[in-house]
């Protein structure tokens, strides 16, 4: 049994498409907060640099997803839903001007899942 620590729904694999289509290599960063609460943040690959701390909690739509290994540690027990809304993105992701945003939902894993989860941790982004 394979865990996925990050998903999306249809609609913003939809709209993640379309950004790449537009924009090429883009990744995602969880922002921690500041600026743009705890967004979802897209952005072109080239523009944003993932750092030594940052681990990749895997793969949407063809698009990496990370976070700071830091926001990592409360959110270890969840998977994170990458969903769309109507609204603002943050105010340096790509879907802002689209009249939608990236919206991260999340839900607890089972005690199985924790359990494959222990065994396979997640990839630093300096591996």
């Amino acid at each position: 049994m394979a865990v996925e620590r990050v998903v999306a729904t249809d609609a913003a694999i939809s709209l993640i498409q379309k950004l790449a289509a537009e924009h090429g290599s883009i990744l995602f960063h969880q922002s921690g907060g500041c600026c743009d609460g705890s967004a979802p943040m897209c952005f072109p690959s080239s523009e944003f640099m993932v750092g030594g701390s940052d681990v990749k909690l895997g793969v949407i739509a063809g698009v990496p997803f990370y976070m700071s290994e830091s926001q990592f540690a409360y959110w270890q027990h969840t998977q994170l839903i990458i969903d769309v809304v109507p609204g603002n993105g943050g105010m340096f992701s790509l879907e802002r001007p689209t009249g939608l945003r990236f919206l991260t939902r999340s839900r607890l894993f089972d005690d199985a899942q924790s359990e494959w989860l222990a065994a396979h941790p997640v990839e630093r982004a300096d591996a």
